[in-house]
């Protein structure tokens, strides 16, 4: 019963950062995607988004369908600078935490 009650609050996160574009397309921003997962380093979290490029491209899926570069300028004290994300399907998503689940496993080993 407490798995499945943490799965349905992690789907109410999950679909809460969802977006929607102007063609009706659901992504999801890298970046705030990062902040759920609890990862506090853009750098960490990146790697993570490389390994799952290359689990995309092993699986023979298109990785501009599913890992779309989105830098955007934000606020940095009194100015501003661009920073690198994301914009990433729903399977895109899916690869990210399975290469989480890999690299808590792996820290555990």
């Amino acid at each position: 019963m407490l798995d499945n009650n943490l799965e349905k609050i992690n789907s109410n996160i999950f679909e809460n950062i969802k977006h929607i574009d102007k063609e009706g397309n659901e992504y999801w921003e890298a970046r705030e995607l990062q902040k759920v997962l609890d990862y506090t380093e853009w750098r960490k979290f990146e790697n993570v988004i490389k390994k799952s490029i290359i689990s995309c491209e092993s699986s023979n899926n298109s990785t501009l369908d599913h890992f779309v570069g989105a830098d955007k300028i934000v606020k940095a004290g009194a100015t501003t600078k661009e920073v690198n994300d994301y914009k990433l399907s729903r399977y895109a998503c899916y690869l990210i935490a399975q290469n989480v689940g890999k690299l808590i496993r792996e820290r555990k080993l």
